[in-house]
């Protein structure tokens, strides 16, 4: 009687069901762009923010009310400021490496604060309102009435946050974006690099010859 024989079942190796790592190039990449574009639309919006209309209002005459209006330079002319800062550092960022390029993050990081916090500040802010009426009627100290705040000051906002991301991306990931090429970086002595000596002319050629005369070279040295 045959001994009944078993049947190997072959146990296929499980493959790893995870989603694959990420690329760190991929990453630096997606980051790059990503700050790039978070960046300059920041700092335009804040720009384009403090040039507009930030609040209205009425200065009381004897003759009746006096419209006044305040754009956002007039309330603060932080937004625009901090706005042109974090531009620079968003192209500086590119300029510079290791401790520099930390630096230049937190400068770019520091500018998209201040300007959501100015921008902030300023939407209930009515002395420069205030100020304006003061000026028109002549005399100090005069009050406005029928005080509207339009969304400016909120897209301003908006653009120092924009800033705050591209900042924060340049902290965490700027280690690894590239920089510029330092083909045309000075040695530490001040020059251009050590310059390429031309190859001495075949003297056997006699245009090589004259190419090195023309020059001012002696071909024989």
């Amino acid at each position: 009687m045959s001994a009944a024989s078993q049947t190997p079942t072959d146990t296929a190796p499980q493959g790893d069901s995870g989603p694959p790592p990420a690329r760190p190039a991929r990453r630096a990449h997606r980051s790059l762009a990503l700050a790039l574009l978070a960046g300059a639309a920041g700092a335009a919006l804040a720009l384009l923010a403090s040039g507009r209309t930030w609040a209205e209002g009425s200065a009381v005459l004897a003759q009746g009310e006096l419209p006044r209006t305040v754009t956002g330079a007039d309330v603060t002319g932080v937004p625009g400021a901090l706005a042109v800062v974090g531009l620079a550092a968003l192209v500086a960022v590119f300029a510079v490496r290791r401790a520099g390029r930390i630096a230049v993050a937190a400068l770019l990081t520091l500018s998209g604060v201040g300007i959501a916090v100015a921008a902030v500040l300023g939407n209930s802010d009515t002395s420069a309102l205030r100020e304006k009426a003061a000026t028109a009627v002549g005399l100090t100290g005069t009050d406005v009435h029928h005080v509207t705040h339009t969304g400016w000051p909120w897209v301003a906002a908006a653009g120092g946050l924009l800033l705050l991301v591209a900042g924060l991306l340049a902290l965490v990931y700027g280690r690894h974006w590239p920089a510029m090429s330092g083909k045309y970086e000075r040695t530490p002595g001040g020059g251009r690099g050590p310059r390429r000596t031309p190859a001495p002319p075949d003297l056997d050629r006699p245009e090589e010859i004259w190419k090195s005369l023309d020059r001012g070279e002696d071909p024989t040295r």
